[in-house]
């Protein structure tokens, strides 16, 4: 099977087209590994995804198909990494405790292997892990599994030796994994604030801003309503007066699925969603070198706007733009050659969180590096200034940038998701 894997994984939950290759995909895995023979039990159990899929979640890495292959011309893409996750009561779950999610069964292609896949998948799990509300993530091990111990302690991982337990004389190891603390919906509002903010009569906090980015033009349940019905008629209210679409961030501590369901039943759909990734505000410099300058100003200019919109958000008002920007304490780099924008990202400060948002590469600079240079620099300067943890949002299926965030430490904390009615409906 010859497959195309340096444009990177895409980490799906498997659909019924892709359970039978998960399942002799694991079984090859580890027979090629030399951790079981193909005539073992165990590796018939390996090869029922079928069964993983229904009592468990199912997730699978898939790349293109080689277009100079065997397979060139069929349409579809090549599954080359898989991996299972179990809640705990669950019949795959080994060792999971109440609230903890068991990743078993992680299996990547003898052929797609060196190339991220596991990590991919891993890093997706850990992100499902956070969507699902659980407060741990485990897992066992063994000592011969020497290059999956070293991408667990890369993730994050801990021994957790007192759970460790034996199999047929085998010492198995448990490892575990806890989410980071989020900055939660205040502080990420405090960062990019909305130009008006009405505050409803259940202290919901209802943003408008023109309609430039829903994150300015949200409502943020920040409360338990007594009401949902007539809580939600206030927010489509105040944005049916501002000629707006009703818009509302849910997700654990914004409405969670009470208020989701409510929302559904009254005709929104999810238009967008976010993972919040965060880390300490540590660790060495960032150093740029091929003739990149960069610059750190106190406020956007006109060159660092034009960089944001023309790639982000073409055709938007700048007055608005800068005015949205503006509205909370920031700093913001830009990366020059010669003189010449070729990257802007911008670090705004809350307590002690920054903030890292609008990073943006223009096309004929990309693969330079500079998306790691410019998140690195506007760490280090945030540091200077008193920050101690930053966080960021990206969308979930955001891979590109999900390596390189992974890569730079940042770990999953929060998920949530924009539902949204048109206006007038």
């Amino acid at each position: 099977m010859k497959v195309a894997v340096d444009t990177g994984p895409v980490v799906r939950r498997a659909t019924p087209e892709d359970v039978d290759d998960a399942g002799a995909l694991t079984a090859e895995a580890y027979v090629a590994d030399g951790l079981l023979r193909d005539e073992d039990d165990y590796t018939a159990e390996l090869r029922d995804a079928r069964r993983r899929a229904r009592e468990a979640i199912l997730l699978v890495a898939a790349v293109p198909r080689d277009p100079g292959g065997a397979t060139a011309g069929t349409g579809s893409d090549v599954v080359v990494g898989t991996v299972t996750l179990a809640p705990y009561g669950t019949s795959y779950a080994e060792v999971a405790e109440p609230g903890e999610l068991e990743i078993r069964m992680l299996a990547v292609a003898p052929e797609a292997r060196g190339r991220g896949v596991a990590e991919a998948l891993m890093t997706h799990a850990l992100r499902h892990a956070v969507a699902e509300g659980a407060r741990r993530v485990v897992l066992s091990t063994s000592d011969a599994m020497q290059a999956a111990q070293r991408l667990y302690d890369r993730l994050g991982f801990v021994h957790d030796e007192p759970r460790d337990w034996s199999h047929h004389g085998l010492c198995v190891r448990v490892r575990t994994w806890t989410p980071p603390d989020a900055p939660g919906a205040v502080v990420e509002a405090a960062t990019w604030p909305a130009l008006r903010t009405t505050v409803t009569t259940d202290g919901w906090r209802v943003g408008e801003s023109g309609g430039l980015t829903r994150r300015a033009n949200s409502a943020l349940p920040l409360t338990r309503a007594a009401d949902l019905d007539a809580a939600v008629d206030e927010v489509e209210a105040v944005y049916r007066a501002a000629g707006l679409p009703s818009t509302f961030r849910v997700g654990p501590t914004t409405g969670g699925p009470t208020l989701r369901d409510v929302l559904l039943a009254r005709g929104y759909a999810p238009v967008s969603g976010a993972d919040v990734l965060v880390r300490a505000v540590d660790g060495p410099s960032a150093h740029v070198g091929g003739g990149v300058d960069v610059r750190v100003a106190a406020h956007p200019d006109d060159a660092w706007l034009a960089a944001w919109i023309g790639v982000k958000s073409a055709g938007a008002d700048v007055g608005t733009a800068r005015a949205i920007l503006d509205g909370s304490p920031g700093i913001y780099l830009t990366a020059l050659d010669g003189g010449r924008p070729l990257a802007v990202v911008r670090a705004a400060f809350a307590e002690d969180w920054v903030g890292l948002s609008c990073l943006v590469v223009v096309p004929e600079a990309r693969r330079r590096g500079l998306a790691r240079t410019l998140t690195l620099r506007a760490l280090d300067a945030a540091r200077t200034r008193g920050a101690r943890r930053a966080f960021l949002q990206v969308e979930p299926h955001n891979t590109a940038a999900a390596r390189l965030y992974t890569g730079l430490g940042f770990a999953p904390a929060d998920r949530y998701e924009y539902l949204a009615r048109p206006l007038g409906s």
